[in-house]
């Protein structure tokens, strides 16, 4: 019986360990209101001429790039951590450095259509210092396969 309440007791502590990754959330570390409630309104923000770009018809294989304009319209620097492409065929390549409120920049993206057909929707997600922290931007196209002569 001793043995039987001892394995209970280890299995239900064994069971209370849950597994976190430990990170924080964007929402979290974002959070723009401040200890007497009040929001903060000295934030950067990003303002994009377009958020999404059709190529229209490409060939495959063909590699095409647009630049996404976008402007801080905030009250202090911009800074932008990351972008990313939804898969290796799109590359976003971005400013590095802080963007002052008022200015502007481009987010250039280069797409391959290396063995792809059809139409493709892709992604670039952006992650800033604004509220909120995350900007979508999308790109789409038709990829036409050459026929090879026979």
């Amino acid at each position: 019986m001793k043995r039987i309440l001892i394995a209970a007791f280890i299995i239900s502590l064994c069971a209370c360990n849950t597994k976190e990754d430990g990170t924080i959330g964007t929402d979290i570390v974002n959070n723009t209101a401040s200890a007497d409630g009040q929001a903060n309104t000295n934030l950067p923000d990003i303002k994009f001429e377009e958020e999404e770009f059709d190529f229209g018809k490409i060939t495959q294989g063909e590699i095409v790039s647009h630049a996404f304009t976008f402007k801080n319209t905030g009250k202090s620097n911009l800074i932008i951590s990351s972008a990313s492409g939804s898969c290796g065929c799109t590359v976003p390549h971005w400013p590095k450095e802080p963007i002052k409120a008022g200015e502007e920049n481009k987010i250039n993206v280069v797409f391959s259509s290396e063995g792809k057909s059809g139409l493709q929707e892709k992604t670039i997600t952006i992650v800033t210092n604004c509220e909120p922290a995350t900007r979508i931007l999308k790109i789409k196209t038709e990829i036409i396969v050459a026929e090879t002569a026979k």
